[in-house]
């Protein structure tokens, strides 16, 4: 028997299980801090400026049937709010002008975290995203965040 399949006592596991068992776990944090969220609980990253960004309306909709993500309100000036659970950044370049775009940094599929100083940004990298079109202004990405459809009616904002 070699010393990887020694046990040592009733419910003791071997080296090899508690080598595996740890390579699943860092595994499974490396893979959770890599990928979207998915938890639908509407939660949003942090924003520049305004009030905090909520993940939508309690009573949701909009006249066309569509679910609203945020309020007009919810969107700083000069700034925005990230809405993983939507797949959705919605910026606010210039008073009542509303941008969206894809939440995935286009360098390696990260999610964007922040946005600040007029950008959108990854941290994984430090790539850069303008909010006014999503082109990018600090590498290493070399290709712009795609743009989303929304609609703007009254206060809310939904996915086109």
């Amino acid at each position: 028997m070699s010393d990887d399949q020694v046990l040592t006592g009733p419910g003791t596991q071997t080296r090899r299980a508690l080598l595996a068992g740890a390579g699943a776990v860092g595994a499974s944090v490396l893979l959770a801090a890599c990928g979207g969220d998915d938890s639908g609980d509407g939660a949003t990253a942090p924003t520049s400026g305004g009030p905090g960004a909520t993940a939508g309306d309690a009573e949701g909709g909009d006249r066309q049937g569509a679910a609203s993500i945020a309020r007009t309100a919810d969107i700083p000036v000069g700034g925005g709010a990230i809405y993983a659970a939507q797949g959705v950044v919605i910026t606010q370049p210039n008073p009542g002008e509303f941008k969206a775009f894809d939440p995935i940094c286009t360098h390696q599929n990260c999610p964007v975290s922040n946005i600040d100083g007029g950008t959108i940004n990854c941290t994984c990298h430090g790539s850069k995203y303008s909010i006014t079109d999503g082109s990018v202004k600090q590498g290493p990405a070399t290709r712009p965040l795609p743009p989303k459809e929304i609609k703007v009616q009254g206060d809310h904002i939904s996915l086109a």
